[in-house]
């Protein structure tokens, strides 16, 4: 087990050993035990642009045992325990087998698995901790890579290094571990792609879009895991490569995926430190790419309108950047989302002949 892995694991073991005798003293003095965790929302974060990620006010939530709380009280425990189980004795548990092994915990089991992930994250919220120093590794594909960078990462039988170069995948592409601290890179590109959809990332490594931008195309997949995250931020930050994030132009694509890779959630925000990517810069369709290359549309949804109006409203990252909140006003009044593939219009590679570059040629038209 590498230094950073051992170290953050002796500081879990620590927070539990601790957290478990304030409460077994509680008890012996006979008074009520509480767990005090952080509230996990955006109402409880705040954004320093010099941060560069959400962080956490003040506000908490305590949950003290009494005969309402008991069975909740119990599970905490007893994830606290599956935690410690895990660290010492060098394991990992997916979420999803968590929430069996809750089977056998009789009375503190589960009945969902929504229940289990919910408390697992306010253990993690509760030590400021990620879930994986705690022995828990989610079960979603971390994100694919392609491109001019070679991953060092190590044989789990032998101990020796081994280089995947992921130039070398042919038309598929190296995937990012679920944990993905024990690697280390080599590259002479010149950015990193973050792309929104698998579709738009096969076009462009079917093309070798990298070798001819010299760059690394990463696929999010959707909202990006936490996996994915942290590849991206320590890869950006151990070769000082800036990230463009080329998304759909609709509300989701801004607020959930680019502004959870750049700045973090209100729900992850103790752990936000650990997985954003404070120099990302958004790259993808704007309500002006809308207007300028007539892509075609979809009308915006009563969702987006909502997404929209709540993140002008409560969204401290929204609130931080003007350029922001004209963007979302901007679609507001056009009434109308495109897509990455809306560029196909043009021809299927487009995107590639013309868009990118002119992006790449013109920086005023990124987004913070």
């Amino acid at each position: 087990m590498d230094k950073a892995r051992k170290a953050g694991k002796s500081v879990a073991l620590q927070k539990i050993e601790e957290t478990a005798r304030n409460i077994y003293n509680s008890i012996m003095k006979k008074k009520q035990p509480v767990l005090v965790s952080p509230l996990r929302s955006l109402s409880n974060v705040k954004y320093d642009e010099k941060e560069g990620y959400f962080e956490l006010l003040g506000k908490t939530k305590q949950r003290t045992l009494t005969a309402s709380t008991i069975k909740t009280f119990a599970q905490t425990l007893r994830m606290m325990t599956l935690s410690k189980e895990l660290i010492e004795t060098d394991d990992i548990a997916t979420k999803r087998e968590a929430y069996y092994v809750s089977k056998n915990w009789a009375d503190a089991r589960f009945k969902e698995q929504t229940e289990s992930d919910a408390v697992m994250d306010d253990v993690e919220a509760m030590f400021g901790l990620n879930r994986e120093q705690l022995g828990f590794i989610p079960e979603e594909k971390g994100g694919d890579v392609a491109g001019r960078l070679i991953v060092i990462d190590t044989d789990p039988d032998t101990g020796k290094e081994i280089r995947i170069d992921c130039t070398k995948f042919g038309s598929g592409a190296y995937s990012v571990p679920s944990s993905v601290e024990n690697l280390k890179f080599e590259t002479k590109a010149e950015f990193i792609l973050a792309i929104e959809t698998a579709g738009m990332f096969q076009r462009l490594v079917k093309h070798n879009y990298w070798k001819k931008a010299n760059c690394i195309l990463i696929s999010l997949g959707g909202v990006p895991t936490r996996a994915c995250r942290r590849f991206i931020r320590k890869l950006s930050e151990e070769h000082n490569l800036p990230v463009y994030v080329f998304t759909d132009g609709d509300p989701y694509g801004w607020l959930n995926i680019y502004r959870t890779l750049k700045v973090g959630s209100g729900n992850a925000a103790h752990i936000n430190r650990y997985f954003c990517v404070p120099n990302a810069k958004f790259f993808g369709i704007t309500a002006r790419d809308i207007v300028d290359y007539k892509l075609p549309t979809h009308p915006l949804l009563e969702v987006d309108i909502k997404r929209v109006k709540d993140g002008l409203k409560n969204d401290p990252f929204v609130q931080h950047y003007r350029e922001w909140q004209k963007a979302l006003k901007d679609l507001l009044v056009l009434k109308k989302r495109a897509e990455q593939q809306a560029l196909a219009k043009h021809g299927l590679n487009f995107v590639i002949s013309d868009y990118l570059p002119q992006k790449l040629e013109n920086p005023k038209t990124w987004l913070p």
